[in-house]
């Protein structure tokens, strides 16, 4: 082998100009190869559970809701890969309010499921087309988010803003409405939804102030009725039994079950008369937002949704902002939030100066379906310091041979020559050790998906870039060097007569110049 591979070092060091040619080439495909694979932050990862979100109808009781959560659990407990579900009423990340709920799904084991098609995102994808079925609710089944507190759920956040600020909450619903419709068409993106809604009935309560002054009445009289009645008041602490209870004051269910029950209410004027509150208060009924959110000090709506499969979330960024370009009106934009917005901001922080250390690293992840994430650039990092460190061990042992007295082609050949065992020994002990990456199964299956592809594929490369192109690079740029610097050697060069380190004589080679050539 070493034979083979010093004639292969001395056909090379021949033809150093097409090899530094080659050189140039692959920084012009790494470049290539930095903008053609997808992006993304950190990949998406089974974790043993799923979410489903239910949101009915505006204004429906907590039973309602309840009716339809009980529908959805017995789809859910169909699936042979689910253990069980634990589901809560009138609880949801935008509110809690009577018409949401969520339902925890628990899945079996990693060892007891396998493949693709039993993963987290093969479930949820199956349960969307089966839960679409149940017209009673907006049901959504999503994956948690990858790192818990950076969102709500998986995969991306938008943030539909009003910059004008004064727009009106049903331009910004309209043009929610314009983004999800076209969102859930574009090629790249799936289960674009929003929790938002602006349609709750509501009461407006408005106070007849100049009647209340002509009954002598304070008005804080009345706001303190309606708050007491209609909400509650806390009134005191009692002991019972060593420990400590608050004490509420609030109207009964029969007096506030109606809007009409606000005349059963009674406030006390300055003349010690009782009053009815529906002589001083007039309802009207309306529809708005529960809640209104702002980001970033503007009015917002937030909005979530998933890659499709095939697709990394870099992909689906750039295709919301494409569909934001197309539909948003005049006076709105948008923010990422979440994982989102940290994958924008630590986005093309694996330059082009990593040169070669990204062709072999983005080349096993092109071919493996993977994106350029944080995990395949921490794998960058690491196989940076290990092919570094066989191409500084083949240069620091040519330049000793060079102080020796040998010339700049020969010092190249017998320093790879001497690293040729080492190497391949290191490098292959390495890649046997990280093969349980390259196709992992269970928790974080993902995340040590993308880690091992590319450290896996990128040593095998790196180590013949270290054994073949280093030692002819050597040769390149010492010889400019020399020529510029004029650098001289001595005068009686020792062993430049053919005989390689330790006596060791390698037969049919004499050193003519800066090549090594055969006789």
């Amino acid at each position: 082998m070493q034979r083979q591979y010093r004639k292969s070092l001395i056909f090379l060091t021949g033809i150093k100009t097409i090899v530094t040619f080659v050189f140039i080439a692959s920084l012009g495909v790494t470049a290539w190869l930095y903008l053609s694979v997808p992006t993304a932050f950190i990949p998406e990862e089974d974790q043993g559970y799923f979410l489903t979100i239910i949101q009915g109808p505006q204004g429906v009781s907590l039973q309602y809701t309840r009716k339809v959560m009980d529908e959805v659990e017995q789809e859910i407990l169909k699936l042979p890969e689910v253990v069980g579900t634990f589901s809560v009423g009138g609880f949801g990340f935008s509110g809690s309010t009577s018409n949401q709920g969520i339902i925890f799904t628990t899945l079996k084991s990693w060892s007891e499921r396998h493949g693709e098609a039993q993963s987290v995102q093969a479930i949820i994808g199956k349960l969307r087309g089966q839960l679409s079925a149940i017209p009673e609710a907006r049901i959504f089944p999503v994956n948690p988010p990858a790192i818990q507190g950076l969102g709500q759920f998986g995969g991306f956040q938008f943030q539909l803003q009003d910059r004008k600020g004064n727009s009106g909450l049903d331009a910004l619903v309209q043009a929610m409405g314009g983004i999800l419709k076209q969102a859930n068409q574009t090629p790249g993106l799936q289960a674009v939804f929003s929790t938002f809604a602006a349609n709750t009935p509501q009461l407006v309560v408005e106070v007849d102030r100049n009647r209340a002054k002509a009954l002598d009445i304070s008005i804080s009289d009345i706001f303190s009725t309606l708050q007491t009645a209609l909400g509650s008041q806390y009134v005191n602490d009692f002991t019972l039994q060593q420990r400590n209870y608050r004490v509420y004051v609030q109207a009964d269910k029969q007096f506030g079950a109606n809007p009409e029950d606000i005349g059963k209410l009674y406030v006390r004027s300055a003349k010690n008369e009782m009053i009815s509150l529906s002589n001083l208060v007039k309802l009207t009924p309306v529809v708005g937002a529960q809640t209104v959110n702002h980001y970033n000090l503007f009015r917002s709506i937030e909005i979530n949704g998933s890659p499709a499969p095939g697709a990394s979330s870099g992909q689906a960024i750039k295709s919301m902002e494409k569909v934001s370009a197309q539909v948003l009106p005049s006076g709105f934009g948008y923010e990422w939030s979440g994982t989102s917005l940290e994958e924008i901001e630590s986005g093309g922080q694996a330059p082009i100066i990593f040169g070669l250390g990204l062709v072999f690293v983005l080349l096993a992840q092109s071919l493996r379906g993977l994106a350029n994430d944080v995990y395949c650039q921490i794998g960058l990092v690491m196989l940076i310091g290990l092919s570094s460190k066989n191409a500084i061990l083949i240069v620091e042992f040519a330049n000793q041979l060079r102080e020796r007295g040998y010339s700049i082609a020969k010092a190249a050949v017998e320093a790879a020559q001497e690293r040729l065992r080492p190497i391949l020994m290191t490098s292959l002990a390495f890649v046997l050790g990280i093969l349980p990456l390259v196709n992992p199964e269970g928790a974080g299956a993902a995340s040590r998906r993308s880690l091992g592809n590319a450290i896996a594929g990128g040593m095998v490369v790196s180590t013949f870039l270290s054994l073949f192109m280093v030692p002819v690079l050597y040769v390149v740029i010492v010889s400019a060097r020399d020529r510029f610097t004029k650098r001289d050697r001595p005068e009686h060069p020792p062993h430049d007569d053919g005989t390689s380190l330790d006596g060791k004589t390698a037969p049919g080679e004499e050193v003519e110049g800066d090549r090594v050539a055969p006789l």
